[in-house]
């Protein structure tokens, strides 16, 4: 073996370990090549199939929560959404779409695995909620992880501070 291919698996080798441990620690998980697909009509989503995890009994709609990569962008706490036939697909944004380089009809290596770790939720949400007082930190904590992740995630896509502050008010609000 020449000094370059050893070198090349001894890099990749934590990328695969890791993959491997995470696929092993939840044991539910996929490794496949999927082809990207596009609904039809104007505005419709591009998307890869994920017949191979099924739907959560669980959660609303069927969703399931992964974590992984698309070919070699990573994902971190995506839903699976259902297709109507018992089936999940991962919608593949823009902005992925981009980053790899895809648009439907190409093929991406899917490594999803079934991502069961709570919402991390930034500290300052912690400590306006606390301001405000604790009926309304309680509230919060109540929410399940999809409900504390969409408020997360929306405050966080705000471009500007100040409409980070209307979002995280508007959120104490829906709460109180």
């Amino acid at each position: 073996m020449d000094h370059f291919c050893l070198s090349t698996m001894l890099n990749l080798f934590p990328f695969l370990f890791e993959q491997l441990a995470l696929l092993n620690m939840t044991k539910s998980g996929i490794i496949k090549d999927r082809v990207l697909k596009k609904f039809p009509g104007k505005g419709g989503w591009t998307y890869a199939e994920v017949p191979e995890i099924m739907p959560s009994s669980d959660a609303p709609f069927g969703w399931v929560t992964v974590s992984g990569y698309i070919d070699e962008y990573e994902l971190k706490k995506i839903k699976l959404l259902p297709m109507g036939d018992g089936k999940l697909f991962l919608p593949v944004k823009s902005m992925i779409r981009k980053k790899i380089n895809k648009e439907a009809g190409d093929t991406v290596l899917l490594q999803l695995f079934i991502d069961n770790t709570p919402v991390k939720v930034p500290k300052e949400i912690y400590d306006c909620l606390s301001l405000i007082g604790a009926e309304v930190k309680r509230s919060f904590d109540e929410l399940n992880d999809s409900s504390r992740k969409a408020y997360v995630d929306w405050i966080y896509e705000a471009k500007s501070n100040a409409v980070k502050e209307k979002r995280i008010a508007k959120m104490i609000q829906d709460l109180e």
